[in-house]
């Protein structure tokens, strides 16, 4: 039986500065694509990406136009020269987006809107509800989860998982007194690190829901089409195949955690056994050997050595 492959598409956190420029400098579709992203957004985006500096790409509102511009740009390179047909897509977070227009279900210059915009709102709801993010290592999902009931409890304001990683790899996300009760009973539970991301958002959490409000308005205004392939989504870890329930799964996705370890074991149960992460970085592919360590994953480098 021959390889069932998916494709990958990171999330905020895989922006490095010069990312994309290979693609840029070796492949015309590449080109082209970050050339399509200057003139849609109306400043030169791939000089940021390519040259920084760092604090400007860092900014959300740039990291994730950025992420997606570097993404459809390696997913045209992979098309073009080590063409393949994934069974599935799927993107981490703000990744879902560049999943999606892989898959054809929004175009790229609504993806890079979306995104935009979605980085806009987020950045909003933050200033308005300060919050923060941090790592846990080395405790699975439950005891987690247990840790943040308990901050609850006794700071009366919220914390509660926002990305399941991997195995030993669970963020939390809420309000910074919530957010210190929860580091203290993870490490007491028997956590190995406890570490603050540099981010003062809490995403994926019920703290988000103005921005998600808002950007469901944008999500209603935009248009959705059957995607080519079924994308895997964060909000539910199960495929979506039609543009009403990827509406709903887009703005469920800003106040609800991001199922990842969910999403890679669903998909290896459907027979997929290869994962090529498209787009900067090697996040994901570290991801999954920790999900599935039986099935193969590469980055869009290794994909394309492979094609040579």
């Amino acid at each position: 039986m021959p390889p069932s492959c998916a494709y990958l598409f990171p999330g905020q956190g895989s922006q490095f500065v010069g990312m994309g420029r290979s693609l840029f400098e070796n492949y015309p579709v590449a080109r082209d694509t970050f050339a399509q992203a200057d003139k849609i957004l109306g400043f030169l985006l791939s000089e940021l990406c390519f040259d920084g500096p760092a604090a400007a790409l860092n900014d959300t509102l740039n990291t994730q136009p950025a992420i997606v511009t570097a993404s459809i740009a390696a997913y045209r390179v992979l098309q073009k020269h080590q063409p393949e047909d994934p069974v599935f897509v799927a993107g981490h977070s703000m990744g879902e987006f560049s999943a999606l227009v892989a898959a054809e279900a929004i175009s790229f210059q609504d993806g890079l809107s979306l995104v935009r915009e979605r980085g806009r709102l987020m950045k909003q709801a933050g200033e308005e509800q300060p919050g923060g993010m941090l790592a846990v290592l080395g405790l699975d999902r439950q005891p987690v989860e247990k840790a943040c009931a308990i901050a609850r409890e006794r700071t009366g304001t919220y914390v509660g998982v926002a990305n399941d990683n991997c195995p030993g790899q669970i963020v939390v996300s809420g309000k910074l007194e919530a957010l210190e009760q929860a580091a203290s009973i993870a490490q007491e539970l028997g956590a190995r690190r406890v570490k603050r991301l540099q981010v003062s958002i809490a995403a994926h959490t019920p703290l988000m829901t103005p921005a998600a409000q808002a950007f469901r308005r944008h999500l209603d205004a935009t248009s959705v089409g059957k995607p080519r392939v079924p994308v895997v989504a964060n909000a539910t870890a199960g495929p979506l195949t039609e543009p009403p329930a990827i509406r709903d799964a887009l703005a469920a996705q800003l106040t609800s955690p991001v199922r990842w370890t969910e999403s890679v074991a669903w998909m290896v149960a459907q027979g997929v056994d290869r994962f090529v992460e498209v787009g900067p970085g090697k996040v994901l592919t570290g991801l999954v050997r920790r999900i599935a360590p039986e099935a193969e994953g590469m980055t869009t480098a290794v994909a394309l050595e492979e094609g040579e």
